[in-house]
């Protein structure tokens, strides 16, 4: 796919991406110059900027974006933002917290960078800026990646090529969104290193890779303490028992209503197309109030 209208390539744009240790820069007490790099820099009506809803980070440290807000307040924006028109408004490419940030020191209007750019262009800049600055958790990189291979059909090496990484890297990232939710929100929440997420994913058990993942957590064991955890775990543990499938969102939902409809415990053998819904009860009153339900229904 053709890479127009990145003008001077990704790699001019990390001077604008880059804002890493933002604080620091912002207490260099250096002006914006009207040019960023040989591109115009604009005063922008911070009310006509809009907050790019597909924006991989999700979370921004609240603690950091008052920090970073104090030094706006004191010396004013070092690093312009990076937007792109959208009718008669602005959407932020580059530079969310930036704006956040400017939003808290209730400035009017923000240095900003205006250029053209389509969809795919938004989507990859936006992930590498948070790639290069290493701001995203490694669930949020994964879901961006997958995004992006799903949306425009690039394979791994493309993804690999596009944003500097390597194959391998691009791979073991993806395979993160293998492990089970429960290990995933320990990921996302900071409390389980990429490191020992990567040595889980071989572990294909989610009770095994949540017992893992919480001895790490309880223990502190390093990422080669795990690896050797791992390793420990007999082989046939690590696997999902086949008589028991994951079940997908919309198949839980379904039994959660259920739970719900019927008070009481729903179980479920086999997977989305083929299988069976058992409904549990403990006593002829049990019995008695469920025949009452489907009865109900069935009138």
């Amino acid at each position: 796919m053709a890479n127009k209208g990145l003008g001077r390539g990704l790699g001019s744009l990390l001077g604008i991406l880059d804002d890493d240790n933002e604080v620091q820069k912002q207490e260099a007490h250096s002006p914006v110059q009207n040019q960023f790099d040989g591109e115009e820099v604009v005063d922008l009506n911070m009310g006509l900027i809009d907050i790019n809803p597909n924006q991989p980070r999700k979370n921004f440290d609240p603690t950091a974006l008052s920090e970073l807000a104090v030094s706006i307040k004191t010396h004013g924006l070092i690093q312009p933002i990076l937007v792109t028109p959208r009718g008669d408004r602005y959407l932020i490419v580059a530079g969310e917290r930036r704006f956040r940030a400017s939003k808290l020191a209730e400035k009017k209007t923000i240095k900003a960078i205006i250029r053209e750019l389509d969809e795919t262009q938004v989507k990859e800049i936006a992930l590498l800026e948070n790639i290069q600055r290493q701001d995203l958790n490694p669930i949020e990189t994964a879901r961006a990646l997958k995004e992006l291979g799903e949306a425009y059909g690039w394979t791994q090496e493309a993804l690999a090529d596009r944003l500097g990484k390597s194959r391998s890297v691009i791979a073991n990232t993806l395979r993160l969104l293998t492990l089970c939710p429960e290990v995933i929100d320990l990921i996302e929440k900071g409390k389980l290193s990429a490191g020992h997420a990567r040595s889980l994913v071989v572990v294909t058990n989610p009770e095994v890779q949540l017992k893992l993942a919480n001895q790490v957590i309880n223990n502190k064991l390093t990422v080669r303490d795990m690896e050797n955890a791992v390793k420990q775990v007999d082989k046939t543990e690590r696997k999902v028992i086949k008589s028991k499938p994951q079940m997908s969102m919309e198949m839980r939902e379904f039994v959660d209503i259920m739970e719900h409809k019927f008070s009481t415990k729903i179980n479920v053998k086999g997977n989305d197309n083929k299988g069976k819904i058992i409904i549990n009860y403990y006593n002829q009153d049990d019995l008695n109030r469920i025949y009452d339900i489907i009865a109900s229904i069935h009138n």
